[in-house]
């Protein structure tokens, strides 16, 4: 089956730069960017004042050698001075390769290499230092967006105030210097190279063009993911393509955005911003659920009865949304009672103003969409790659499919392979694999459309992940099970779940490694005999074995015989980003942590022949 949108996508741009020149022309002294402030407090950037920034940077890299397509690195954190410099490189000519904060210095060095930056923007010295790990041989300059530049430094550094400074003097020799550089830039020329996990162990470099990102930028507007009235709280991280595809959404509609990467700030974030929309992966949700959850649970008595009561009336009247049937007065009047009694309180927690959560980055549990939805605040689940500019499908506001990703946005074209694999060709499409022919020519199909890699079905024009065609796993027994959907049920039915890894590759049954959430051993820990214990030792106590024993055994009972798990294990510590467990944008590394945990794995299947 093949899908598509309806009509062309009519794209009025021919590169990111002139989209957004264009935006600083139509809203020259609307609010664009804003952060947070050294008094704690927001500061906030026009449309005109970025505009200047951003061009001073790109007459500055200029000055520095910068030319088409020449690539400029971005190692930071997600902040408003990334975006800036960002824009700043392409209007230039150039292309930005995307760094993680995160990323060791080996790998840094080897992306700043292999992508042939000339120069790298790093947050701070810190950052900086990173390049002593392995030559960089194109890097001519390093420059600094916090602290003083070293003068004795290898490669030459100077500060970001330094760059904007020479831009600005070049452009008041040459008023249009900017403007007639940008203008020389084409569709088909790079915009962006991120980098994303090869099949050698070594990071792969994703080529992606300015005719993509555009088309990202307008299908957004036209689907009404964004809109110009809205306020966006962004904290995702910009060397991540979801992060990028949003920024590209903002620049064409034009709407307000605070930006602040910390992710321990978003709860305080929400409160403070009262965003009308943000997007963030699903581990960001299973996080609020997991305190709600939590929170009642160890209230108990009346509370707990009340929010059970209130749950339950709005998953029916979701059900009933759903299945396109009349919601009837007596059931939105109760629903109305819940939502005064328990569903303010949740909306409150997220500013209040909520009009639209975007999922993305990874699968969503489906009945932890079902609780927001009840909620009265319906995340939309959408669906991209790096390799496909991150947003080819979204759930549409007021048209949400709960366990869909929604429809294909514009004109990208779906079509399922016979093997189920969903495939992809469009606009958004990367060019190729950097320096990887071989790798570029095994990611299409003959007929020019891209292997996805994902597992899917179309049900009238949504989407459905299944899986990760790679992630399938096969039991010695011959049956296939997909992890994701085990591991998004067991979520929402154990609330003290941080992360979870179904086991059952080449095994004779199937197994689960399981990590507590932060906030629930916080939790615990202030309460009872747990009092003063550590994370392990609420990991291995009796009551946390009872709780995860007593999810086991209900989520077996949803599951086919091959799929039920026979053992589990509550491990010491939660997986984290630094041991490269999971990604910075939270997405699970199977591999690492089955080879990081390969003994409490084998532990369970230890001198036993139990059967499928």
């Amino acid at each position: 089956m093949t899908t598509s949108g309806t009509n062309a996508t009519q794209v009025p741009y021919r590169s990111i730069p002139e989209m957004f020149l264009h935006r600083v022309a139509a809203t020259p002294h609307k609010r664009a960017f804003g952060g947070p402030a050294p008094d704690g407090g927001q500061t906030w950037l026009t449309w005109a004042e970025v505009g200047e920034q951003a061009k001073n940077i790109a007459a500055g890299l200029t000055t520095l050698g910068v030319g088409p397509e020449d690539r400029v690195g971005i190692l930071a954190g997600t902040r408003v001075e990334w975006i800036i410099a960002d824009l700043g490189i392409m209007c230039a000519g150039g292309a930005t390769t995307t760094v993680y904060p995160t990323t060791e210095p080996e790998d840094a060095c080897f992306i700043v290499a292999d992508s042939g930056s000339k120069v790298l923007i790093a947050e701070n010295a810190a950052q900086a230092r990173k390049l002593a790990a392995a030559p960089v041989p194109a890097v001519t300059h390093v420059v600094l967006i916090d602290g003083a530049a070293d003068p004795d430094a290898t490669p030459p550094q100077l500060t970001l105030a330094e760059l904007e400074a020479a831009g600005a003097a070049l452009r008041a020799e040459q008023p249009n210097f900017v403007e007639d550089v940008v203008g020389r830039i084409e569709p088909e020329h790079l915009a962006t190279l991120i980098y994303t996990s090869g099949t050698t162990g070594r990071p792969k470099g994703v080529e992606l063009l300015h005719r993509g990102w555009v088309w990202e930028g307008v299908v957004q507007g036209e689907v009404g993911v964004l809109l110009a009235e809205d306020l966006q709280f962004l904290w995702l991280p910009l060397s991540h393509s979801f992060g990028k595809t949003l920024i590209c959404g903002i620049i064409h509609v034009g709407v307000e955005t605070y930006v602040d990467g910390r992710v321990d700030k978003i709860s305080e974030n929400l409160g403070v911003v009262r965003p009308t929309l943000m997007a963030a992966a699903p581990r960001i949700f299973e996080k609020v659920y997991n305190r709600v959850v939590t929170g009642v649970q160890e209230d108990g008595g009346a509370k707990a009865k009340i929010f059970a009561w209130a749950v339950g009336v709005g998953k029916e009247k979701v059900a009933r949304e759903q299945a396109g049937k009349s919601v009837g007065a007596g059931l939105a009047a109760k629903y109305a009672i819940a939502n005064k009694l328990v569903f303010s309180k949740l909306q409150a927690r997220l500013g209040g103003r909520i009009r639209y959560l975007v999922s993305g980055s990874a699968p969503l549990s489906v009945p932890i969409a079902e609780f927001f939805a009840a909620a009265g605040l319906p995340i939309s689940e959408g669906y991209g790659l790096t390799e496909s500019s991150a947003g080819n499908c979204v759930n549409r506001p007021g048209e949400l499919r709960i366990g869909t990703v929604g429809p294909a946005l514009g004109d990208l074209e779906i079509k399922i392979d016979t093997d189920g694999e969903v495939l992809l060709r469009g606009a958004p499409i990367m060019r190729g694999y950097h320096n990887q022919p071989e790798e570029t020519a095994a990611a299409f199909t003959e007929d020019g459309y891209f292997r996805t890699g994902d597992i899917g079905e179309l049900d009238n024009g949504y989407l459905k992940i299944t899986d990760r065609k790679k992630d399938l796993v096969k039991t010695s027994g011959g049956k296939y099970i997909a992890p994701s959907h085990i591991e998004g049920l067991f979520k929402a039915l154990c609330p003290l779940t941080s992360q979870v890894i179904v086991i059952g590759q080449a095994r004779n049954y199937c197994t689960m490694l399981i990590t507590l959430d932060p906030d629930a051993v916080t939790a615990l820990a202030a309460n009872g005999a747990l009092e003063g214990r550590s994370y392990a030792e609420i990991a291995a106590s009796d009551h946390v074995r009872g709780v995860v024993e007593a999810a086991v055994a209900e989520l077996n009972q949803k599951l086919n015989r091959w799929e039920t798990i026979k053992k589990f294990t509550v491990l010491s510590r939660d997986l984290t980003i630094e041991d490269g467990e999971v990604t910075p944008s939270l997405k699970l590394k199977r591999r690492v942590v089955e080879t990081n945990f390969k003994t409490e794995i084998d532990a369970m299947y230890a001198g036993t022949l139990a059967e499928v």
